[in-house]
């Protein structure tokens, strides 16, 4: 590394290396799905809890706070005047369920040979503090800042994003902005979402009393359960389905799976399509259960959306996804989610109506959302900034990439996102990646991560924006 500034930042890095493992583990020991909304926590009593305990650290490493509302906070090297250029970067505090599947506490951090081990540690709490980290080393150094910077921290990322929302209506938008919640080297550009439900009508004297799976509808579910009223002797198993007694000669089977993130369903297996499959395979379903199922079974039966007709590929990004999420029944009906990342050569309407198709007269389509792609030229100043400043540090020579996963950037007018993580970066048996159990990150990666931010914010002083 030929930077003149690297010695500083890397023994920076070194000189905190317990501390940050400390605020990781703070930060993560704070429990925060989205809840029920709150005065002052409209997002629910977790999110606050992590915001606040966030914006405590901040302070602690002498820099300046605050808590717009509950809905989003930040840290920064110091005052931003009125119409003045800045930077920011954005993480998330707040975490999607923690599932099944874990070997211990999601919640209390765990050090295995070398990698961390937690709910949010890789998405996206552990990146939260490395942004802390990067402003407290450019307040410390005394640098001279033509772009201010602030780490800006949301409160809703894996839901609806809210609170970007009600930062874009209330404060100005920065010059340049970065979210460390992807995976390395720089993503400038983002597949479009497409969400809703495949609902069921009301399932008359049917065989199936109960049906509920997933604990986001952005992640792959690693278990599922179906209650059904016929006996144990009576259903056929088929392969990840077990079966136990219920009440008044019931059976629930139980699907097992393995979870991941939506957007990146490679190498998952889905639990709720295992029991739809089992289902099938067995006779006991009433026709109209049937019909319903088979609608299920087409979504499942290809992630790449080829069994359901809304199979794209750009070119530009990869090709498209389409996932079930989420599944649960009540009064009779039940309702699967399905979360869809799809490239600019279709579009919602066109799925839209590849999905009716399938349903039929057997299911119906509900609740359905969309936002479209974004991207940003990979030849534009700050993201050349980016993606030489992690070459140089890390001796390679990677290119922009696109990718279906959803972050912050799309909603600022000028941003991308920027690791930390590496998708050539084998995971170990005892951990698992983002949304799923035993979510991991390996720590001398994240404090690589921290030296790249703080080289990066240093080189994007020196550049128009």
């Amino acid at each position: 590394m030929n930077d003149p500034r690297w010695a500083s930042i890397d023994a920076f890095a070194e000189q905190n290396r317990e501390n940050i493992l400390r605020d990781i583990t703070r930060l993560v020991a704070v429990p925060s799905v989205e809840g029920t909304p709150e005065p002052g926590a409209p997002f629910g009593a977790g999110p606050k809890a992590a915001l606040d305990k966030a914006l405590e650290i901040a302070a602690e490493l002498g820099l300046q706070t605050h808590n717009a509302d509950g809905y989003i906070g930040w840290a920064e090297t110091g005052p931003i005047g009125e119409g003045q250029k800045f930077l920011a970067t954005i993480t998330h505090v707040d975490v999607v369920p923690e599932g099944n599947g874990w070997d211990a506490d999601p919640y209390t951090v765990r050090v295995k040979d070398g990698w961390l081990l937690g709910r949010g540690v890789a998405d996206d709490k552990g990146p939260g503090i490395l942004c802390l980290y990067a402003l407290k080393y450019l307040k410390d150094n005394g640098v001279a800042l033509k772009y201010p910077v602030r780490a800006l921290l949301g409160a809703n990322e894996e839901t609806n994003m809210h609170d970007v929302d009600y930062y874009a209506e209330h404060y100005p938008m920065p010059a340049f902005c970065f979210t460390p919640d992807a995976e390395f080297p720089v993503c400038n550009g983002e597949k479009g979402g497409f969400n809703g439900e495949f609902v069921s009508p009301k399932l008359e004297k049917g065989a199936i009393l109960d049906f509920a799976g997933g604990v986001a509808r952005n992640a792959v579910p690693n278990q599922a359960s179906c209650t059904v009223r016929v006996a144990p002797e009576a259903v056929k198993l088929t392969e990840g389905v077990t079966a136990e007694a219920g009440e008044n000669g019931t059976t629930v089977l139980h699907g097992w799976g393995k979870s991941g993130h939506a957007a990146m369903p490679a190498g998952t297996v889905n639990a709720i399509a295992l029991l739809v499959d089992c289902l099938l395979a067995n006779d006991f379903c009433t026709p109209q259960e049937r019909a319903y199922l088979e609608v299920l079974h087409t979504l499942h039966a290809a992630t790449d959306g080829s069994a359901l007709g809304i199979a794209a590929n750009d070119g530009l990004f990869d090709p498209l996804t389409i996932i079930g999420g989420t599944i649960e029944m009540q009064d009779g009906v039940i309702r699967q989610s399905f979360d869809c990342r799809y490239p600019t050569n279709t579009d919602p309407d066109k799925m839209t109506a590849a999905l009716e198709k399938v349903c039929g007269d057997a299911a119906h389509l509900e609740h359905l959302t969309s936002k479209v792609p974004f991207y940003i030229e990979a030849d534009s100043p700050a993201i050349q900034t980016l993606i030489s400043t992690y070459n140089e540090v890390t001796g390679e020579n990677k290119t922009p990439f696109t990718m279906g996963g959803g972050t912050y950037a799309r909603h600022f007018p000028y941003a991308v996102s920027f690791g930390p993580e590496h998708t050539d970066l084998a995971i170990p048996d005892f951990a698992g990646p983002m949304h799923g159990a035993n979510e991991g990150a390996p720590f001398e990666k994240l404090m690589e991560a921290l030296k790249i931010y703080i080289l990066a914010l240093l080189r994007l002083q020196e550049i128009d924006l």
